[in-house]
């Protein structure tokens, strides 16, 4: 008895032929990921930059501070009031800096989920779109497979 080989290869693209692939949307799910990629970018740097302009200015103070700390003193009590007024100082540029490192970072959670927010309402319409454009090919691809028997 002869033994017949199955082609599974024709079997597969017969198969992937049967159901229509709509290359636009794929297209367009890759655009809005990319799109989202630079808008999350663009907040990410920006707060970087922000970020690293304050702690160049904290750095900058705190030398200014520093040099007067290190500056020869008439009587051994400057030196303790210098050292005083330099960690006093400290104190209120670290807690003014801080401050400012929250707002940067409070600016970067609210744009990233508002982006979020709108990222996810873009991807659920495209979704859906493209979800009623395959429904109605598969339909449509089915009605001609019906008729045609």
């Amino acid at each position: 008895m002869a033994k017949t080989t199955n082609d599974m290869t024709k079997m597969m693209q017969d198969m992937m032929s049967a159901f229509p692939v709509d290359a636009t949307a794929m297209q367009d799910a890759f655009k809005s990921s990319a799109a989202l990629g630079e808008k999350l970018s663009s907040v990410a740097l920006e707060a970087a930059s922000i970020s690293t302009e304050i702690s160049s200015k904290w750095t900058k103070e705190t030398i200014e501070k520093a040099t007067a700390l290190t500056k020869v003193k008439g009587e051994p009590t400057d030196y303790t009031k210098a050292m005083t007024d330099f960690a006093s100082a400290q104190a209120e540029m670290t807690a003014e800096n801080m401050a400012a490192f929250a707002e940067v970072a409070k600016k970067v959670q609210m744009e990233t989920v508002e982006l979020m927010l709108a990222a996810g309402k873009d991807f659920s319409e495209e979704a859906t779109a493209a979800v009623k454009k395959a429904t109605s090919d598969v339909t449509t691809a089915a009605k001609k497979a019906a008729a045609a028997k």
